[in-house]
């Protein structure tokens, strides 16, 4: 499918701009606490806490590696649904790592538990609403925290994730590398009534049900198409598409990759955890100069 990129809203920037804004008003208030059950010798992870837009208590599970520093620091925006897994020990061993748990999910429930399906929609009618708006904000509150950190390497900051990875980069200029696989909001609006998956078919039960309110919905999801913002992303950049018989195929996101202006690679997902996971692993041990990637011994 070729999809036709759609116009950016008017006061795209000045929506994002009100948002950060309100991050930095709020102080960062990191709370550690170390977790001894899930330390290791080559490792050692705490449970952490930061203020976020609201403002909102999120969690995240915050791993140093044993040794000296500073380290290349690598921050795992998680994907849709609700719960985030710590990194893993492989990742944990060559970066710091950041396992974001975003408002609405498991261990940043309080006060908002998100519900699977249903986030994708939840205040969708309004873009000042949309929970997704504050989720961005989580994601940055991220990065602010491990520019604070003597462990890391402030100029080898990589996020990985789905769209929200790309948001973070184009909103954090000082993330220096971005492994994104989009899958939510890019092209919602074309792309989500030509399938019946989760997630996107979200906004397609959220469009029959309220048949008056999709306009409202497709104008909320367009503030936060990845493709308004590629431009602004200076990142070292990967883009994982699926194959040609995916819904997000090659074609279908070569506008976005267009809207970077400048070259980015794009990477064809093989469909295997093992395949794709040794390709991230390999990136981004060659973009920090790190040597072979530690991998599991199956994969090996």
């Amino acid at each position: 499918m070729s999809l036709q990129p759609t116009a950016a809203p008017a006061d795209l920037d000045g929506y994002w701009s009100a948002v950060m804004d309100e991050l930095a008003a709020l102080p960062v208030a990191a709370e550690l606490t170390v977790n001894p059950l899930r330390s290791t010798e080559f490792a050692t992870l705490y449970d952490l806490k930061l203020t976020s837009v609201g403002p909102y208590r999120i969690h995240a599970f915050f791993s140093i590696p044993t040794g000296d520093g500073p380290f290349p620091a690598l921050l795992l925006t998680g994907g849709y649904g609700s719960v985030v897994h710590i990194a893993s020990y492989e990742e944990r061993q060559q970066f710091v790592t950041v396992s974001l748990r975003a408002r609405g999910k498991r261990l940043s429930d309080v006060p908002h538990a998100a519900a699977f399906p249903g986030m994708l929609t939840d205040g969708i009618d309004d873009p000042a609403r949309y929970v997704f708006r504050g989720v961005v904000a989580d994601c940055c509150r991220a990065i602010d925290f491990l520019l604070t950190r003597p462990e890391v390497d402030t100029g080898k900051i990589a996020v990985v994730g789905d769209d929200m990875a790309l948001l973070t980069a184009a909103l954090r200029p000082q993330v220096d590398a971005v492994y994104a696989t989009p899958t939510l909001f890019y092209g919602a609006s074309q792309l989500a009534p030509t399938t019946d998956a989760y997630p996107l078919e979200e906004l397609n039960d959220y469009a029959r049900t309220y048949p008056d309110q999709a306009a409202a919905m497709w104008r909320t999801l367009s503030y936060f198409d990845p493709i308004h913002q590629a431009a602004k992303v200076k990142a070292a950049t990967v883009l994982v598409t699926g194959n040609d018989q995916d819904l997000f195929s090659p074609a279908a996101v070569a506008p976005l990759v267009a809207a970077f202006g400048r070259d980015v690679e794009e990477y064809v997902s093989a469909h295997s955890s093992y395949k794709d996971g040794v390709r991230q692993a390999t990136w981004l041990a060659q973009r920090y100069a790190l040597g072979e990637p530690v991998l599991p011994p199956h994969w090996r």
